[in-house]
This record gives structure tokens, sequence and C-alpha cells, in this order.
């Protein structure tokens, strides 16, 4: 593992029995759309391999992620960024591993989506996660679709429509963080080798596949709404290309309301 990338880094630990996959491309750790998919190729060869008992997901430096590329949410760009986008959450869905993430400080916009969607998130005191794509005008397609089920509508409804972040804690309290220690290194390790290791590869792709059938019956078919929703109807307003732009451009926001 590890040949062939540029924006991530993929390690092969504990025996073959992890595949490490650490977005290299400090300090923001961008989900742009060739570390997207470089993630998709590495989970699909992790998934391939029969030995492979979790994927888990870092950022280099110090923080996690800040999201996906802002320049291209633009929507010349839109319809390629949202589809390679799903793609990666895809192939998460498809290689039934169990995912866990070691979250520091800021994990936002694509970064708190590819985090959500672990069975397991790692978080230090000092990670916050947030949505902030309403602030944009544009809108987080896979938290939309995800949130619902981990943390309850109302509080999907509070990240998705304020853009928000929330502490660590507050994460923890709400299901989407399994744990918050000091070291999180130290709390993946242990995690790893209580839970994942001592137990079959095999048995924990079904296991995992069982845990989400809803998500694999519903996902796909919401990932292809999202996509048309946020393609054929959100970019073609007048807020949501100016929301990219004036980010883009580094101004405040002139809202149209349409």
């Amino acid at each position: 593992m590890g040949e062939g990338h540029e924006k991530i880094r993929v390690e092969s630990t504990h025996d073959g029995q992890v595949c490490r996959i650490t977005l290299a491309t400090p300090p923001a750790n961008i989900l742009d759309g060739q570390t997207m998919r470089e993630i998709t190729a590495a989970v699909r060869e992790a998934g391939a391999s029969p030995d492979v008992k979790a994927i888990a997901f870092a950022g280099e430096g110090k923080h996690f992620c800040f999201g996906a590329s802002v320049a291209e949410h633009r929507k010349e760009q839109a319809p390629e960024m949202i589809a390679t986008f799903h793609a990666m959450f895809r192939a998460l869905l498809d290689c039934n591993v169990p995912l866990v993430a070691l979250v520091r400080v800021q994990c936002l916009g694509g970064g708190m989506e590819l985090a959500s969607f672990c069975s397991f998130v790692v978080a230090e005191p000092s990670a916050k996660f947030g949505q902030p794509e309403i602030q944009l005008a544009v809108l987080a397609p896979v938290a939309s679709a995800i949130l619902p089920a981990i943390v309850g509508q109302a509080r999907a409804d509070d990240l998705l429509v304020t853009g928000r972040s929330v502490d660590a804690e507050t994460a923890r309290e709400w299901g989407l963080v399994h744990a918050v220690f000091e070291d999180g290194e130290a709390a993946l390790e242990d995690l790893l080798a209580k839970h994942i290791l001592p137990k079959s590869a095999s048995s924990l792709r079904f296991a995992l596949a069982a845990a989400r059938a809803g998500w694999r019956r519903s996902l796909p078919d919401a990932l292809d709404e999202m996509e048309r929703l946020y393609v054929k109807e959100l970019m073609e307003t007048e807020d949501a290309n100016e929301g990219i732009a004036s980010f883009l451009e580094k101004r405040p926001p002139a809202w149209k309301n349409r």
C-alpha cells in the first residue's frame, strides 16, 4: 500500500490487519477531487484484502480536515465534484470494513462527513465538528443523508441549518464521537486492540454489513437525490453561486434570496 498517492499516505499496519489512510496536505488537508479519488482507490484496495479488519483515517499535522475544495464547488465544477465525493462514500459503504477516524482540531464540511461515516470516531479534546456549507449558501449532501440517523433529526437540523461547530465533548454526548482522549493515538490503538483486532476479519465484514443494512438499502438512492438537488436545483440559484464566489474573492456575500 501507499504507492501512486500524492495527497494521501496509505500504510499497512498491525501485520496487515489495518489500513491507515492519512490526509496528507496540511494544514487544511482539503478533500479536492484528486484526494477523493485517491481515497476511493485505497479503500477499494483495502476492501479487496481479506486480512484487513479496519480502515483508519487521520489528518497530517494539526487538523483532521477543513472539508472539500471550495473552488471545486463552482457551478461548472460542481457536477464532477459531487459525483467524485459520492463515489468515495459508495466505496466506503461497499467495502464493509469497519471504519475508524482519529480527529484533532478542525473537522469540517466533507471532513466531518468522512468522520461521521466511520463506525468509531476517536477525538482529542481540541476537536471541533461542523457542517459550515450553509454559510456559503450550499448544502452538505452526505451529512444530510446520514446525520439524522446518527445524532437525531433535531441535532442534524442544528448542524446543517446553523453551520455552527460543536466541541468534542458535545459530539460525544450526541453520539457522533465514540470517545474523547488527550492522546488520540493511544486511544485509537486501544480501540483497535480491544475491539477490532481479536475478531475475524471475515465476520467483522458480515457484522458491519448487517449493522448497516438500512444504509445499504437507502443510501445509494439518497445520494442520487442529493446529487440531483445540488447540481440541478441548488447550483441554479443566484445565492449558491454568490456564496462560493464571495468566499473565493474574500468578501461579504450579497444575498438576493433567490
